[in-house]
């Protein structure tokens, strides 16, 4: 009997026959405090905390699955106590129906908030929990590993609390263009013209082959947007991020057919359902879900085909902690190279924030493994990560 003959045995048999029960569901809340003058951030604004919620979901046989959601923790939690029924003593391969009807029963509290963070959490806890129980990686239970590296993009260029902020951008830009990166991504939106000139900058540092990409987090509106776009284009713009406010349909069916590099955006998109929205219009070339927000493994997944179906390119958000970059890595690993066929020119990049963020790696027992522009795909079962106890508590302020 193969693995998926198991999973379709599991998740056939009826509530209370399967063999590992959903047992309790757990937020714990991490917070890592930033070096006073140490903060960074978007043109939307600075942080001087790095936070999430790590999603602790036990079996009754004992396996524990980890998880993570964006956002307020004490939110998550409050949340949780909403929805806590409806997944205790469910079997494990079948949580996403409590999802499911979560969803149907509270529809009056839409799908842009942190109730779906939160059940994103539960969802990746879950197949870490499956995983773990048929000694599989969650790339291997949700697709088939495809690849056993995956590439990524460094995501920093942030503005920060520094006076001079054209020296702080250099800073961060070579200190990483040192680290073989193949592609980077940079914070613009502030202005257009300041714009043209970080952008600048970054090319001269990081020089011409690698991919240069860069996020505005939606500050401005259309006509700011097609004047930055003017101005940092020549400077061979891989994609531009997020130039619109999350919702902003219109603007971007209208920003699509006049903008003069690829749009893309996705982070802030908390459902299938705006996903459909945005891959169906064809609105931007690159969707970016985050899965510690938008339902995790089970949304993503949906979205990576919907993707497929519209020929369009997938590179997931990853800005929390290391869990999301470890559900990220196993997700895009999982990701066959279709339309492509032999020679994939743009394959999938799992973003990889280089900003101060010590519960990016310092939550485990061995990190991920970065290397010449990649992260490893970790060999073990589930996410393939183990959490350090005594970091989590060093890093849980409640």
């Amino acid at each position: 009997m193969t693995s998926t003959d198991v999973l379709y045995w599991l998740t056939s048999m009826p509530l209370g026959s399967a063999v590992s029960r959903i047992r309790d569901i757990r937020v714990i809340p991490l917070e890592f405090t930033l070096p006073p003058g140490k903060g960074y951030g978007s043109a939307r604004g600075l942080t001087k905390k790095r936070g999430g919620g790590l999603v602790l979901l036990d079996t009754e046989d004992g396996v524990q699955g980890i998880g993570e959601a964006w956002g307020p923790p004490s939110i998550t939690r409050a949340c949780l106590e909403l929805v806590k029924p409806l997944y205790i003593g469910r079997s494990v391969f079948a949580q996403r129906g409590a999802a499911q009807t979560a969803l149907a029963r509270m529809y009056h509290f839409g799908t842009q908030n942190q109730l779906i963070a939160l059940m994103g959490g539960i969802d990746i806890a879950a197949h870490d929990a499956m995983a773990k129980l048929l000694n599989l990686s969650v790339a291997d239970l949700i697709g088939g590993r495809q690849r056993e590296r995956v590439p990524v993009y460094a995501s920093g260029g942030y503005f920060t609390e520094a006076d001079d902020q054209d020296a702080a951008l250099a800073d961060q830009l070579e200190r990483n263009a040192a680290r073989d990166f193949t592609a980077f991504k940079i914070k613009i939106g502030r202005h257009p013209a300041e714009d043209a000139a970080r952008v600048a900058l970054a090319r001269r540092i990081i020089g011409d082959a690698p991919l240069l990409t860069v996020d505005t987090n939606g500050n401005y509106t259309e006509d700011g947007v097609l004047e930055s776009m003017r101005r940092t284009a020549p400077f061979d713009i891989h994609w531009y991020e997020e130039p619109l406010a999350p919702q902003d349909w219109a603007g971007y069916a209208s920003l699509k057919t006049r903008a003069p590099v690829p749009l893309a955006t996705g982070e802030a998109l908390y459902s299938v359902f705006d996903f459909r929205r945005l891959i169906d219009a064809r609105l931007v070339s690159i969707v970016q879900p985050d899965l510690t927000l938008c339902g995790g493994f089970d949304v993503a997944r949906t979205v990576g085909i919907l993707c497929a179906a519209e020929h369009l390119r997938l590179s997931p958000h990853v800005w929390g902690t290391g869990i999301g970059l470890a559900a990220a890595t196993q997700f895009v690993a999982s990701l066959p190279n279709y339309p492509h066929g032999a020679h994939v020119p743009y394959p999938p990049l799992v973003e990889y924030d280089v900003g101060m963020n010590a519960l990016q790696n310092e939550i485990f027992v061995e990190p991920l493994r970065y290397a010449d522009g990649h992260l490893d795909v970790p060999q073990g079962p589930g996410l393939g990560v183990t959490l350090d106890e005594a970091a989590i508590k060093r890093f849980s302020p409640a």
